[in-house]
């Protein structure tokens, strides 16, 4: 039976052998193949289903991306596939990855986070991808040396921005409540109006 993609599915147990990174990305490649707008993930040795998006969470990625266009036209919010801790061979797909717009030319399907600048995830109100975005994300993100990482979360109508990674978490965490200007610190240096974001949670 196809898993459905609007779920997230965690496989772990001490009975299971480690998955390795080629191992993961050819069932990737092979579940976007034949199951539409799956996207897969692997972070610490497990294997994560990135649920699909909703109306209103495409609405928050549409502000987000005009927002830190109108502020930095160099940029573009990318949306690939993102190689992630090092040597653990982790792989996400972030809502966003803000990077200069030529940075990913010439690269594969999972690209180098040399020159993202911030990485964006909005919740899904899927438990256990929720629970991905809270919790492993941002260490995979700081162990990776993104320097912020943008958390919008529809659940709380609050925004947390991470910083100062140190190579295993994130030293700064700024939680901001929606209608509050969030101050995205450098390299991203862009101011935030998120006084939209009210419209877009349930």
């Amino acid at each position: 039976m196809s898993p459905d993609p609007g779920m997230s599915v965690e496989i772990d147990g001490p009975d299971r052998p480690q998955l390795l990174t080629e191992e993961f990305e050819e069932l990737a490649r092979l579940a976007a193949r034949t199951i539409e707008g799956v996207r897969l993930e692997f972070l610490n040795g497990r294997l994560g289903v990135k649920p699909l998006r909703d109306g209103s969470h495409g609405r928050v990625l549409e502000w987000l991306v005009r927002s830190c266009l109108q502020a930095r036209p160099e940029l573009w919010l990318h949306s690939h596939g993102l190689r992630v801790q090092g040597a653990r061979g982790g792989r996400a797909h972030p809502d966003g990855m803000l990077a200069p717009s030529e940075a990913l030319a010439g690269q594969g399907e999972w690209v180098s986070a040399d020159e993202a600048l911030m990485v964006a995830e909005v919740t899904s109100y899927e438990s256990v991808a929720d629970h991905r975005v809270r919790v492993e994300k941002p260490r995979a993100y700081a162990e990776t040396g993104i320097p912020v990482y943008l958390l919008i979360d529809r659940d709380s109508a609050e925004v947390t921005v991470y910083s100062q990674p140190d190579g295993v978490r994130y030293e700064t965490a700024q939680i901001l409540p929606f209608g509050k200007t969030v101050h995205l610190p450098e390299p991203v240096g862009i101011s935030l109006d998120t006084e939209p974001l009210k419209n877009w949670v349930r």
